[in-house]
């Protein structure tokens, strides 16, 4: 096959993966923050990830209120995408490179949710402020668990919430040092 015809089957690959993973991620975040679960975009959340997850519901029980058949779906998702992308590339990971890198994927995409979450949030924010939108109200449950303590720790400045640009750099920083040691743990097995 072509590069250009391999990287479109990568591109392919890499999207239609990513964006179920994205989804699934979502409805475990708001499982755990238990957000409003009659909300629109909540329920289509639920019905787009139901059918893999009732299944596997059936053999794995949830763990301390933590849906745990949706952190084994996004593994299970995340290592195939990478083993597919390998694959295509006419590489082949070994078992513990390929667990690693996956979990440092997931820890990368479960930052990238609340990063790009409290962002959204702060534009809606200083556009139209105080209106409803079903999306808000997801955004608001999603990031407050994050944005509370950091409110404690830097309070509002003449009426300027400074939280969501602590909580950012906080983020990043967990990224750059956490996210990182495991791909150079990944590495180490190559």
């Amino acid at each position: 096959m072509g590069t250009h015809a391999n990287d479109a089957l990568t591109f392919l690959v890499q999207t239609l993966f990513g964006l179920y993973m994205l989804i699934v991620m979502l409805r475990f975040l708001f499982q755990l923050v238990r957000a409003d679960f009659y909300n629109p975009v909540s329920q289509f959340i639920v019905k787009a990830t139901n059918p893999p997850v009732v299944q596997l519901r059936r053999l794995i029980p949830g763990v301390a209120g933590i849906d745990v058949s949706c952190v084994v779906l996004l593994v299970v998702l995340q290592a195939a995408e990478l083993w597919v992308i390998y694959g295509l590339k006419g590489f082949s990971l070994p078992f513990m490179s390929l667990g690693l890198f996956s979990l440092a994927e997931l820890f990368r995409l479960t930052i990238n949710v609340f990063f790009w979450s409290i962002l959204i949030q702060v534009i809606i924010s200083w556009v139209n402020p105080g209106s409803y939108n079903p999306v808000t109200s997801l955004l608001y449950s999603l990031n407050e668990p994050l944005l509370r303590p950091a409110r404690r720790l830097v309070p509002p400045i003449s009426g300027f919430d400074l939280s969501p640009v602590v909580v950012m750099i906080a983020l990043k920083l967990v990224e750059i040092l956490f996210i990182r040691t495991i791909e150079d743990m990944a590495k180490m097995f190559l």
